[in-house]
């Protein structure tokens, strides 16, 4: 999967499946400093996910400071030839118009990513 270097970021594109509803959603940072992923809540709320009383809500801190988020289980997500089934991901308010979310080390490591710096590329094993 090509990276897109900008603005000194790496940027991605990731498809996110919830409940019968696809969406690609650009603009994702590859961002190694992000225990969790976390995903910009108002792109998503044409699919559906929304935040509801079953939800889990926990509080996410980064340089901002810190912004209430809460935790979905969606069906999938697939990020280049890499397909996560049943995975719970973070929603949250993003502040950046140029940032749709942030794909964290939770994921990255559990698809055993490789960050190829020299090709710009994101690699499964």
């Amino acid at each position: 999967m090509k990276l897109e270097h900008r603005d000194g970021l790496l940027f991605s594109t990731i498809e996110i499946n919830y409940q019968g509803k696809t969406k690609q959603i650009n603009n994702i940072v590859l961002d190694t400093g992000a225990t969790k992923s976390l995903i910009c809540q108002e792109i998503v709320d044409d699919i559906g996910i929304e935040v509801n009383k079953k939800d889990k809500i926990v509080m996410s801190y980064g340089i901002g400071g810190k912004a209430p988020a809460f935790i979905k289980n969606i069906d999938q997500i697939i990020l280049g030839d890499y397909t996560f089934k049943n995975i719970n991901i973070d929603f949250s308010k993003i502040d950046y118009e140029d940032i749709k979310g942030l794909l964290g080390l939770d994921l990255l490591i559990d698809g055993e990513f490789i960050i190829d710096l020299k090709r710009m590329e994101l690699k499964t094993k």
